[in-house]
């Protein structure tokens, strides 16, 4: 089987490794392309080619489509454009390929933006955190002033963003020069982000949120059209160098079971979640395999093979999975590749 993985993150790096345990030499062949010559992500591809960049939508499935003709793909795994993808498989069925998608168009465009997302959630699917979406600074104030009577530290985020960027830790205490000083990440101080907003009207939405302090989860999993089939929960030590241990928090399973059927995931995703004062809260939906895939199937369970085994109508065993497994990453130096 010829699968495509189009632009994504260097740690599908992990997925492909995953991908080649789970069947004999030579029954899969994996493809990736990326706008920049030496992604890191081609190290671990069989072929590799370079996507153009700069294209219109309408361009960027047309090109698709026809690399998947050009390239004899069966399985097509989209990264990029995955919302755009979704709602157009039968441009790829039409030339028999299928297609990959997490979830449908209009899933996929709400749960790229948090204050969408948090707002539609049913709390009863999953519980997230207190929040407020602002656009301006007086909403900022009003925010502050209304979450300050419940929570004693407060946060900020935008509403779209990934890898955490722009998250920050409110201070009312230190100002940034004594931040930087003391080598203080994440956090900001309140008063110096109202005055910044002075000169900035109208901004991108910003959740203000309570700051969960408790430890995380990064939750990988592999569905099937709203059906979870395996889902390795992985709690991050608080302690540095602590690493991850493989979890099993009932809470947090039933939440991504839940999860997963309320928003019909499919294929290979990420869920992950904190704890705050009154309990464990859901921070996001990832429609993607995470940059912690690889620390995950080392519980046992081999995500990709149990995406692939669905996707292909094979039956599969579900696997034992070795729950208090502490684990972690290491660096490896390597040369680098070029794509076609």
């Amino acid at each position: 089987m010829r699968i495509w993985f189009n632009l994504t993150f260097s740690t599908i790096q992990a997925v492909f490794r995953n991908l080649r345990q789970s069947v004999p030499p030579g029954e899969i062949t994996l493809i990736c392309t990326h706008t920049y010559a030496h992604a890191a992500a081609f190290l671990a591809a069989d072929e590799s080619y370079l996507e153009p960049e700069n294209l219109t939508d309408t361009d960027y499935l047309e090109w698709c489509v026809s690399f998947c003709r050009l390239h004899n793909i069966q399985l097509f795994w989209p990264g990029k454009a995955a919302a755009l993808i979704s709602k157009h498989h039968e441009l790829f069925q039409a030339i028999g390929v299928q297609v990959l998608s997490v979830a449908d168009f209009d899933t996929l465009t709400l749960l790229h933006n948090k204050a969408d997302f948090y707002s539609a959630l049913n709390p009863k699917v999953a519980q997230t955190m207190d929040f407020i979406a602002v656009n301006n600074r007086d909403g900022f104030d009003r925010a502050i002033e209304r979450l300050s009577l419940k929570h004693q530290e407060l946060c900020v985020k935008p509403a779209v963003s990934v890898f955490g960027l722009g998250f920050r830790v409110l201070d009312t205490q230190r100002d940034s020069i004594t931040q930087l000083l003391k080598g203080v990440e994440y956090q900001i101080p309140l008063q110096e982000l109202r005055s910044g907003m002075a000169n900035t009207p109208e901004f991108a939405t910003l959740l203000v949120m309570e700051h969960l302090g408790g430890p995380e989860w990064s939750v990988d999993c592999a569905g099937r059209h709203g059906e979870l089939l395996c889902a390795v929960q992985r709690k991050k030590s608080q302690i540095p160098g602590g690493g991850q241990i493989i979890d099993n928090n009932a809470d947090i399973d039933g939440m991504v079971t839940r999860l997963t059927a309320h928003y019909r995931l499919n294929g290979l995703f990420n869920i992950q979640f904190k704890e705050g004062a009154y309990g464990v809260r859901l921070l996001e939906i990832n429609p993607r395999p995470s940059g912690g895939f690889g620390m995950a199937c080392l519980s046992g369970a081999n995500l990709a093979q149990i995406a692939l085994q669905s996707i292909k109508g094979e039956v599969f065993q579900l696997p034992s999975i070795r729950y208090g497994l502490r684990v972690t990453e290491i660096n490896m130096p390597v040369v680098m590749r070029e794509a076609l």
